[in-house]
């Protein structure tokens, strides 16, 4: 078993692990969206009071189901659902947590909180990539784990 310090020693320049990660990470990224901004977008567009943080809070939880559900998806054509499923919620949450708060951080600094415009949402892709990339690649380099 190593320890922490260990696991922090990594090569943090291998240009194997880098695209790697970032594919993982961009996969996360997809599953999320589709649950964060679905449900931003449908607050949005249909005018249900809400408080920001009530909308915004489950817009992460949407997030966070929508991507195992892909993540799921995914894997279910290369082995039995059930192990896709157990696979998948095994998914790292702090990389979906990390990425989830950074795309609603993102939204609520620039538009006041669940508003999609047009500009807003790469900023909200570009923070959600970004958070937790070093995190999937730590994961890959000591744990030899990926988030997807």
């Amino acid at each position: 078993m190593t320890s922490i310090a260990q696991n922090l020693q990594i090569n943090w320049y291998c240009r194997h692990t880098w695209p790697r990660a970032a594919k993982n990470t961009a996969w996360c990224l997809l599953g999320c969206s589709i649950g964060d901004l679905g449900t931003i977008a449908y607050f949005q567009y249909t005018g249900i009071g809400w408080p920001v943080l009530a909308i915004m809070t489950l817009a992460i939880i949407n997030g966070l189901l929508t991507s195992i559900a892909l993540e799921t998806f995914i894997l279910a054509r290369q082995m039995a659902f059930r192990i896709a499923f157990k696979t998948a919620i095994g998914m790292s949450l702090i990389s979906m947590i990390a990425m989830e708060a950074a795309m609603n951080i993102v939204d609520v600094v620039l538009t006041g909180g669940a508003k999609l415009t047009w500009w807003v949402i790469p900023i909200m892709l570009l923070a959600g990539f970004l958070a937790p990339l070093p995190y999937n690649y730590w994961r890959l380099k000591a744990l030899g784990k990926a988030c997807h």
